[in-house]
């Protein structure tokens, strides 16, 4: 028996030093330039709408001239799409989470409203009523991320009921009533304080369109070099594969609609800016434009894909479009068929990304 197996163990040692020692290697085929093109706008999501942006530029400009790229027509453009940068921003982080908010729109007026109010119903500080404001949308925002992270239920059924709640709730407490801007600019002034120009050249820019664009910056600083921005990105992705990892994926969500939450309240602020007074009817497009930013943004409505700088190139682009075709004399409708062309080309142009991933 000894023998046998010394014997066996002498075969194997044998066999052992007979097998290959080359280190294993791995064919990888080459790409063809459609692969690699597709391979870079899935690492830079904002490239596709940037590259929009600066062809419709490039064209409205070659149609129009220099009254097109005049510095009070590029900043027109960005005062027109300040309160949809707003809106936009809040709607990205719930996007990114694979969720939606159809009351941002809803939040945002009511915030305004709420503001308002206070001061002028109430007698308080404007001060104080701002913070009243705020407040109204952060708990606006809990109670959505609440009614998603714990109860469970479909962000869609979530935001759609409370936008209903919301907006009625809005008519209801205002008494459809608007508080005129000559009332304001008297008593309150802090409440237009972004309505606020600055002259630089003959552009013209609101302390809202300066706000929105650091608030971008801010926020596009977070999602990427911030803990709680990847952890956004993974619950997006596949929140049960980020909850075995560690993240705490219903605080995050939470928190998530809240900042929106917060985000939509100083968007009403923004608006009462914008417009010089406070009314309750403002904004009722607000959650369909947030949409439109965010998908023409490249930002997946799948979650943990995309860029917030994309979402305001998106802004940008309806911008671009609706200032050009008004400056050309063409029918507002126009305006709203190409737009319907540039989503159905961007959701195509995400999924056709998104098969690099898979």
């Amino acid at each position: 028996m000894p023998e046998t197996t010394e014997k066996t163990g002498q075969d194997f040692e044998q066999v052992l030093d007979q097998s290959a020692t080359e280190v294993a290697s791995f064919d990888h085929q080459s790409r063809s330039p459609l692969e690699k093109v597709q391979h870079i706008l899935h690492s830079n999501p904002a490239a596709v709408p940037l590259i929009v942006l600066v062809l419709s530029l490039i064209i409205f400009g070659a149609i129009l001239g220099s009254k097109f790229f005049s510095p009070f027509a590029m900043t027109l453009i960005l005062q027109q799409v300040a309160i949809v940068g707003f809106v936009g921003a809040a709607q990205t982080l719930v996007i990114l989470t694979a969720g939606i908010d159809l009351s941002v729109g809803a939040i945002m007026v009511l915030s305004s409203v709420v503001m308002g109010q206070f001061t002028f119903r109430y007698g308080l500080p404007p001060e104080i009523a701002v913070l009243c404001g705020f407040a109204v949308g952060g708990l606006c925002g809990f109670i959505n991320g609440a009614l998603v992270a714990l109860v469970r239920l479909p962000p869609f059924i979530v935001t759609l009921g409370m936008w209903q709640i919301i907006l009625a709730s809005n008519f209801l407490y205002s008494a459809n009533e608007t508080i005129r801007s000559q009332d304001i600019s008297k008593a309150a002034p802090l409440l237009q304080f972004f309505g606020n120009k600055i002259n630089i050249g003959g552009a013209v820019l609101t302390f809202g369109v300066i706000t929105m664009v650091l608030l971008v910056l801010l926020l596009n600083y977070i999602l990427n070099h911030t803990s709680w921005g990847r952890h956004v990105y993974a619950i997006g992705d596949d929140p049960d594969a980020a909850e075995l990892a560690g993240v705490r994926v219903k605080r995050t969500l939470i928190s998530v609609y809240v900042c929106a939450g917060l985000i939509c309240a100083l968007a009403g602020w923004v608006l009462i800016g914008r417009i010089g007074s406070v009314s309750p009817t403002a904004g009722q497009f607000a959650n369909i434009e947030s949409i439109t930013a965010v998908v023409i943004g490249g930002i997946s409505l799948f979650g943990g894909r995309g860029s917030i700088l994309g979402m305001m190139f998106g802004a940008l682009i309806v911008g671009v479009f609706s200032l050009g075709l008004r400056m050309i004399g063409t029918d507002p409708q126009w305006t709203y068929l190409l737009i319907g062309v540039l989503i159905i080309s961007a959701v195509a142009i995400d999924q056709w990304i998104r098969k690099i991933s898979v």
